[in-house]
């Protein structure tokens, strides 16, 4: 995820990126933070390489925020937009450039934090990543890289798309917790954890999985599985 942070006061420019980098955000995403002190520079760059989210702060030296915004609106409809402000007089010109939310000077952590929250949940799938310990490393794997989560003998095992095996100490109980409100996740039977974005039908009590990886569903959850796949394809259909 690039994020472009846009503010011509130094101070102000620097502590919004140390409470990025402070934030439990950042370790769901590969993360680059670029900061600009000018709207010119931050277009340049944004006309070259796209961003995912800009902090926009509206007043600044010789220049707009919301002028800034208008000219991204012309090549970039996607990029989400934060304007920081002291001030929501620009409220109805946020508007017209589609504004995410507005964070007025000065805000609280508890303000960052659920706007964070908020922006993570419009975040591509692709985007997301899971942290986790290892025997002796730590570990970082793309959420839509998984295929499924076994628990066995006290640890997680986590395969892969590139047909790697990642293994981790946890209980399965703390394992799934990383997932909770990920609705691309579902708990197939006692200890497993299959990602249904691998998976490329259910025959009878099975997942067949895009590796033709067969994964047993718990009889009890058998209904519930077919019902979660269903959905599942009809809001992938949607999004199309």
């Amino acid at each position: 995820m690039r994020i472009a942070i846009v503010d011509d006061c130094e101070s102000e420019r620097n502590e919004l990126y140390e409470r990025l980098l402070k934030n439990k955000f950042l370790i769901s995403y590969d993360v680059e933070i670029h900061l600009y002190d000018s709207g010119s520079d931050f277009l340049n760059e944004a006309l070259q390489n796209r961003f995912d989210l800009v902090f926009l702060d509206i007043y600044m030296n010789d220049e707009n925020g919301i002028e800034t915004a208008q000219k991204l609106r012309a090549f970039d409809r996607k990029c989400l937009l934060v304007f920081t402000t002291t001030s929501t007089d620009h409220a109805l010109d946020g508007f017209s450039v589609r504004a995410l939310h507005y964070l007025v000077k000065p805000y609280s952590n508890e303000e960052l934090e659920m706007l964070l929250d908020e922006i993570s949940e419009k975040m591509p799938q692709k985007e997301k990543y899971i942290q986790l310990s290892s025997h002796s490393d730590n570990l970082r794997i793309r959420l839509c890289d998984i295929l499924y989560a076994e628990h066995f003998k006290h640890c997680i095992h986590i395969f892969c798309t590139d047909n790697s095996e990642k293994i981790v100490r946890s209980t399965f109980s703390d394992f799934t917790k990383l997932f909770e409100n990920n609705e691309n996740f579902f708990v197939c039977s006692r200890g497993i954890l299959v990602n249904l974005e691998h998976i490329k039908d259910i025959n009878g009590s099975e997942f067949i999985l895009d590796n033709n990886t067969r994964i047993t569903i718990s009889r009890s959850l058998i209904k519930s599985a077919k019902n979660v796949f269903g959905e599942y394809l009809f809001n992938r259909r949607d999004s199309l």
